[in-house]
């Protein structure tokens, strides 16, 4: 997709443990996306300690933003608006970027923008592949949220499911923790999987009923734990390679069934995964093959889209500046944030 609007956004990103500043230029060209981690402080801990995280991005932001001013040469002056994740997330965490992007929106007299930053996971297709347009299905697949969306147009959505419980990348990460794999846990199930066997072990699929695209992985990471229990209590060695290969099967093949199935149902064509647990290489591999049977486009997010960054918050901003969705003073950190329909 072409574009000849030069306007810049300024995008930033502290939902969870990575601060992240980014500057675009008319929506899709990224000149900067500055992204500080705090994985190895979180690591000793097995999880994010919120309060240590919401300390760090008081320490990261000011330095990121300057790093990204300086990468995509340019100043505060030039910026055109500011877009800001305001859920869902932590709220300390969120806290930090919502008072820094409301202090430059003020300060510059910029128009500010509160972002979703579950759309905002949709949008980084938009960077990975300039090309896309809507409509499609989307399949958001993260650490605390898992959901299906009709995505009609840049501003119009619809939900057609989610998670009545864990999120797909929280089962990863908790499911990693009981079988002693560090954090986060998603991207080492998926590196031991590959050395398992997916059919050693069956693992239940809930809600895998025609037509429902709901969610639910509680009860497949409770069938993980007590397994895992049940060959400590009766002194079974326990092959992990196998456990993680098969408990990763059975999240990936629901998640595909439902999002083809959705794709089809509402006479999509394309379909887009997007999410942190967009990166692992299993769902992706699955989600490419299904959708070549089924006859749809599919489209993923770059592995550095695929996490959270400010290029994919400063991206749902710009579409929202374009249809007069902004925000005031009054704006918010709102740590339970849904995604909900747009009309």
């Amino acid at each position: 997709m072409t574009t000849t609007d030069n306007s810049l956004t300024l995008g930033i990103e502290s939902s969870c443990d990575e601060t992240s500043v980014a500057i675009l230029r008319g929506g899709r060209e990224i000149l900067a996306n500055v992204i500080s981690t705090q994985i190895p402080i979180h690591q000793k801990f097995g999880g994010v300690v919120p309060e240590i995280a919401s300390r760090k991005h008081i320490v990261n932001i000011m330095p990121v933003l300057d790093e990204a001013l300086h990468k995509a040469n340019v100043t505060l002056k030039d910026i055109d608006r500011i877009a800001v994740a305001y859920g869902p997330g932590l709220v300390g965490a969120l806290l930090v970027g919502v008072s820094a992007a409301k202090t430059l929106a003020f300060a510059l007299d910029k128009p500010l923008i509160g972002v979703n930053h579950l759309e905002g996971h949709i949008f980084a297709n938009f960077l990975s592949t300039p090309e896309l347009q809507p409509p499609f299905m989307a399949l958001v697949v993260s650490g605390g949220h898992t959901s299906l969306v009709h995505v009609k147009d840049y501003n119009h959505f619809s939900l057609m499911g989610q998670t009545r419980d864990d999120a797909a990348g929280e089962a990863f990460d908790k499911v990693a923790r009981v079988m002693g794999l560090p954090y986060p846990g998603g991207p080492q199930i998926d590196k031991l999987a590959k050395e398992g066997n997916s059919d050693a072990i069956d693992f239940p699929m809930a809600l895998n009923e025609k037509g429902n695209y709901e969610f639910s992985f509680s009860g497949l990471k409770s069938a993980v734990l007590n397994y895992l229990n049940n060959m400590k209590a009766k002194r079974i060695e326990i092959n992990k390679a196998d456990v993680a290969a098969s408990f990763q099967k059975s999240v990936v093949n629901i998640l595909v069934h439902k999002a083809v199935e959705a794709a089809r149902q509402t006479n999509m064509t394309k379909l887009v995964l997007a999410g942190g647990v967009a990166a692992n290489s299993s769902l992706e591999g699955h989600l490419q093959k299904a959708c070549k049977e089924n006859g749809l486009e599919f489209y993923y997010p770059s592995k550095i889209l695929c996490t959270d960054n400010a290029a994919m918050i400063a991206c749902r901003g710009y579409y929202q500046a374009q249809a007069g969705d902004f925000a005031d003073s009054n704006l918010n950190a709102i740590p339970y944030l849904e995604l909900t329909d747009k009309k």
